[in-house]
């Protein structure tokens, strides 16, 4: 029996309801819920006392058990007469103080202010089916007599899906009328999919709309959304951010559902948000493993990143997250990241603040009560502490922050939050320096020199920082990429000039200025912020062999290839990001790779130089016309994939015929390494220079 309407706007007519509870006999149709789902949030808004009229009743059993709990004055209305017959009928002997009476409720026939509250179940929607002129007309007058049989302080609560044309209505009409609008979420996704047969996609809303008496000249709106039964009511600054806040629960309810329905649907992340501010506190990452065995116990699990490592392969990117998830053994595999920004106490305060929200995403099939374990690594939520967060006017804002890695050791690590999943630059801090150990020794000094003495030894942060030490895998592949030069011995024994195009932390220019005692840098930054940030919190320092030029380095070498006499540098290596997120290549920028300003770059490089770019293209197009305009200025080129990152190292020579063989390059890479290791030169050498060049490919 087919008892819904072809069209919606069927649902606006009397003679589809007249038939449609004919056919449906005396059968109860709950839309949107039945009493137990609906009971919190309208013992909340109505009280026993009050006197509630239940417009378009149909024959649910709603106002059946609010009588039966207390709400005994309570008057039905329905344009259906069957409908009415049935209801009477069914409670004539139990329920005899309540009335149902055949009434439209565009025009009804109670006096003003006759009710305290007006209760709505579906109502709206079924006859708000469209936005044409005849629909809102016959809408305004409905609402204009639910506001007229309302007394002031009276509520109308409006059971909805919330649809977006039905949502944007009755916002629209009483916050013009001056009263108080309120959303309440009342059925969670949760609720909804975990049904056998879930009657909708989408969460249950309730609108609470409080009659507020007239004040002339004001124009006063209270918005406020409240999220779940027992959650605090958010003030909202317009219809807008209303509407959008209504819209991101729906989808997050609509992909509750599709992750209850079926698995595998793709790279499925969402944010949860402090419930307080509306900040990110949490990003979750769903992975499903569909080769994974189901049993009993594998169903479901979830993983709390430790703080400062979610940037890391295995957890920040796509194939680490199903590497991680295959591991773990679990058919689905939530990973869980923690915002910096937020506090948390610990693992057990975590899980306890997740273990609701979390389980409206367990996939079809997992056993109820089934207990869901909470993963780490080391069982700790890590260590994240934020040193320094500044704005630059060129970069944004930006954040210095220590993290503990795996091994217990402690980095810093630089952060531009428009793009807070990259570490910008990183550093690994001296063993035994940890933040807390600073403090302490910041402590104990001010005991020993007074504050103001002379004698009193300046607080520098970036004085904790190992220097001999690489933390980004492309700045070890470039630095590998010396190797293509010269005999690795004459390196360390003959002037070295380099050109680096980006400082960052200043970490790799610093490198080379540490371990290669003849070399000459120049470094070219385009962010003034940028050199402070590398010289305070990074251990940089200029030297009469290292120089920090500000300016923009397309103009720098341009500025260099027009001189008479042109300067002229062994090594240049680009290390420069793109502020364009909107680009296919946000390393560099593509101005840096036009074949003109690369016939710049050849001419201040010697014939035997090696020009080195960091490359981060993710658009195949795009990096197939870099290569082949960087192979059409430079003959001979290398490619160097960084494993597990989007970067690639490219090697640019100018002569074609000094091409080496990968056991060629291996061999000059071991012979730098093997230099680099000699006592007194200040490397520790905990990877290997040759590794980096294992995987390179001539172009």
């Amino acid at each position: 029996m087919n008892l819904l309407p072809k069209s919606s706007k069927e649902f606006g007519s009397v003679d589809y309801w007249e038939k449609f509870f004919q056919q449906r006999g005396k059968k109860a149709f709950e839309w949107y819920g039945t009493y137990l789902e609906l009971c919190g949030v309208l013992h909340k808004y109505m009280k026993p006392r009050e006197k509630v009229l239940v417009i378009g009743c149909g024959n649910s059993e709603l106002s059946e058990q609010l009588y039966d709990v207390g709400y005994q004055d309570i008057v039905n209305i329905d344009i259906s007469e069957v409908v009415i017959r049935q209801m009477k009928e069914r409670n004539a002997n139990r329920r005899p103080q309540m009335s149902f009476l055949k009434m439209d409720m565009t025009q009804m026939e109670f006096p003003d202010a006759s009710f305290q509250v007006v209760l709505d179940k579906g109502t709206l929607d079924a006859v708000l089916t469209d936005e044409e002129e005849k629909t809102l007309q016959q809408v305004d007058r409905m609402l204009a007599e639910v506001g007229r049989v309302l007394q002031v302080g009276g509520r109308y609560l409006c059971i909805s899906l919330a649809q977006a044309h039905v949502l944007k209505k009755a916002v629209g009409h009483f916050s013009r009328e001056g009263w108080m609008v309120r959303v309440h979420q009342v059925a969670s996704s949760q609720d909804q999919v975990l049904e056998a047969e879930p009657r909708f996609p989408l969460p249950v809303f309730a609108f609470i709309m409080t009659k507020f008496r007239p004040i002339p000249g004001s124009a006063l709106q209270i918005l406020e959304l409240c999220a779940q039964e027992q959650g605090k009511p958010v003030r909202l600054e317009s219809a807008e951010r209303l509407a959008e806040a209504v819209r991101e629960r729906q989808q997050y309810a609509w992909l509750c559902s599709q992750l209850y329905r079926k698995a595998g649907l793709g790279n499925v992340s969402l944010d949860l948000c402090n419930g307080d501010t509306g900040e990110p506190r949490y990003t979750l990452h769903v992975v499903d493993s569909p080769t994974v065995k189901p049993s009993r116990d594998n169903h479901f699990a979830i993983f709390i990143i430790p703080q400062g490592r979610e940037t890391e392969w295995l957890f920040g990117m796509e194939e680490g997250r199903k590497q991680l998830a295959a591991s773990a053994g679990f058919r689905r595999l939530i990973t869980v990241a923690l915002h910096r920004g937020q506090q948390y106490e610990g693992m057990d305060s975590i899980q306890a603040e997740l273990s609701a929200r979390v389980m409206e995403l367990a996939p079809a099939g997992m056993p109820a009560q089934q207990q869901v374990p909470f993963l780490s690594v080391g069982g700790d939520i890590g260590v994240r502490t934020i040193q320094h967060q500044d704005r630059s006017p060129l970069s944004g804002d930006y954040v210095i922050e220590d993290v503990q890695g795996d091994d217990k050791c402690y980095f810093r690590r630089l952060i531009f939050l428009s793009n807070r999943n990259v570490v910008q630059s990183e550093a690994r801090l001296l063993k035994g320096v940890s933040h807390k150990a600073q403090k302490k020794r910041k402590k104990d000094r001010k005991k020993q020199w007074p504050a103001g003495t002379p004698e009193e030894p300046p607080a520098a942060p970036g004085q904790s920082i190992d220097k001999s030490y690489l933390c980004c895998e492309h700045h070890k592949a470039m630095i590998a990429g010396l190797a293509l030069l010269r005999n690795p011995e004459l390196l360390l024994e003959t002037p070295l000039a380099l050109l680096v195009v980006g400082l960052g932390g200043g970490s790799l220019p610093l490198f080379v200025h540490d371990h290669f005692p003849k070399s000459h840098i120049e470094a070219v930054e385009i962010d003034p912020s940028m050199l402070e940030v590398a010289t305070q919190w990074f251990g940089f320092s200029q030297s009469d062999r290292m120089k920090v030029h500000i300016a923009d380095g397309l103009d720098y070498i341009t500025s260099l290839a027009g001189r008479e006499a042109r300067p002229q540098y062994d090594v240049i290596m680009f290390d420069v990001d793109s502020k364009d997120p909107t680009l296919g290549m946000s390393c560099p920028p593509p101005a840096f790779v036009d074949q003109p300003f690369l016939q710049k770059v050849k001419s201040i490089l010697t014939p035997e130089g090696v020009f080195i770019l960091n490359l981060v293209c993710r658009d195949l197009g795009l990096k197939d016309s870099v290569l082949g305009g960087l192979k059409a200025v430079f003959p001979l080129l290398y490619v160097r994939r960084i494993e597990g990152e989007v970067n690639e190292i490219l090697f640019c020579q100018l002569h074609p015929e000094r091409k080496l063989a990968t056991p060629e390059l291996l061999d000059m890479a071991q012979a730098l390494e093997q230099t680099l290791r000699k006592p007194g030169r200040g490397w520790d050498g905990t990877y290997v220079l040759s590794d980096m060049l294992k995987t390179v490919k001539i172009v």
